[in-house]
């Protein structure tokens, strides 16, 4: 399991990085359409989302009763159905200022870091008990990588609509 974790985790910041190294530093700070967001406040919202993993693994944990990968296909039904519009929650709003793309994308990569240290040295079948998404419950370790994941890839398709828009301008 862990080796497919890994993978995972590798191949979903590569698809990010890929796309996030097409952007100038202008074009990452330029909002695309009214009611966007920049390419670099869509990067620290991402940043924002998978921050604080392996503080959330190190706390307090507790065996699952359950398929310990049980709410990833309901996550990504959420999270990969591109028509469907999202609010963030205020915490994980990014400012409105701009980035540095080399400060986001080495943030990008500690996460990255993090995530693959997290998926060898956790035990992934434990759920966490200090922070749940509403509506969803506990995550298990590996639920939350996969969250992060799938929240990262939800984010890329929408960085690359954005590349997509500013290069036709």
């Amino acid at each position: 399991m862990k080796t497919i974790v890994q993978k995972d985790i590798v191949e979903t910041f590569k698809k990010l990085n890929g796309i996030l190294s097409e952007f100038s530093e202008s074009e990452l700070n330029t909002v695309p359409y009214k009611g966007s967001w920049t390419a670099a406040q869509t990067t620290q919202h991402i940043i924002l989302v998978c921050s604080g993993y392996p503080e959330l693994f190190a706390g307090k944990t507790e065996k699952t009763a359950r398929k310990p990968d049980e709410k990833i296909k309901e996550i990504e039904s959420i999270f990969l159905d591109f028509k469907t519009k999202m609010d963030a929650p205020d915490f994980i709003k990014p400012e409105i200022k701009d980035y540095s793309k080399n400060s986001l994308t080495l943030t990008l990569l500690n996460i990255e870091s993090d995530l693959l240290n997290a998926s060898e040295t956790c035990d992934l079948t434990l759920t966490c008990l200090d922070f749940e998404v509403p509506g969803f419950g506990k995550f298990t370790i590996l639920e939350w990588i996969y969250f992060g994941l799938i929240h990262v890839q939800r984010h890329t398709k929408q960085l690359q609509d954005i590349f997509n828009y500013a290069t036709k301008l």
